[in-house]
């Protein structure tokens, strides 16, 4: 009986049994890939569960520790800037016409506390089992139960039109460069983190202040939803107050006083 070249039988060449099998490379592959792939997820997860919400919290932390850091050093450089200021009068000894007219361009900068009569908002999300409370309407999304960084700004608007002297979004002033901004459902404002409610005061006439806040049309639109889902909003008069003077960094490249 002869022997083919692909017979299994014992007469075939040493050649022929140390020929590569593709399927046999392939599968080595995989196998280690796999391997690789496991041990690479191993070494990340460090035994543990890696679709748990542990970074988020770490993060989390991470934003709030920054905040209170951040909130430390406004306190100091306002500090700084309050000595700088009065060794730099007691040094130069300038006119008392330059003196008043540095003082008026520190007020209308934001940098300097601000008294008078004032108007607090305060916007707060709906509660979390809110449902329509008139007929017409659809039941709520996640999102119609938020304060969103539009609410805020249409606040800060309205208040800047109704002839505000000045503003404070929480426990900061507000000044030309602020910018009001919102993460999900927390505030970022000049490097610190706010959760709601979010209370903004403004030194003004009262009475132009809560027109300005009724004429928005931005205003009304958030009134729909404070009267459908319940989001909060609330305005009151506080009688006299006294707005803090902005202490954090000024970071401008081109800016002019304002006459």
């Amino acid at each position: 009986m002869s022997n083919s070249a692909d017979s299994p039988g014992t007469g075939s060449s040493p050649a022929d049994t140390r020929r590569f099998r593709p399927v046999r490379v392939l599968t080595v592959a995989v196998f280690a890939l796999a391997g690789l792939i496991f041990f690479t997820s191993f070494n990340t997860a460090k035994g543990t569960n890696i679709r748990t919400d542990a970074s988020l919290l770490k993060l989390s932390d991470l934003i709030q520790e920054r905040s209170h850091k951040n909130a430390s050093l406004d306190d100091s450089n306002g500090a700084l800037r309050d000595r700088v200021d009065t060794l730099a009068g007691r040094e130069n000894g300038g006119s008392k016409a330059g003196t008043d007219k540095v003082a008026a361009l520190e007020k209308k900068a934001g940098t300097q506390p601000l008294k008078g009569k004032a108007v607090t908002v305060t916007l707060n999300d709906a509660p979390p089992n809110a449902t329509a409370k008139l007929p017409g309407y659809p039941e709520p999304q996640p999102d119609y139960l938020v304060i969103h960084q539009q609410d805020l700004q249409a606040v800060v608007n309205a208040l800047w039109l109704g002839g505000a002297q000045g503003i404070k979004v929480m426990d900061q002033r507000l000044i030309s460069t602020s910018a009001v901004r919102c993460v999900g459902n927390t505030l970022i404002l000049q490097g610190r983190v706010y959760s709601p409610p979010y209370k903004i005061t403004a030194v003004g006439d009262p009475q132009k202040l809560q027109k300005a806040l009724a004429d928005s049309p931005a205003i009304q639109n958030y009134m729909v939803y404070v009267n459908v889902y319940g989001l909060g909003w609330k305005v009151e008069e506080n009688g006299t107050v006294t707005l803090p003077g902005y202490s954090g960094t000024v970071d401008l490249h081109y800016a002019k006083p304002v006459e």
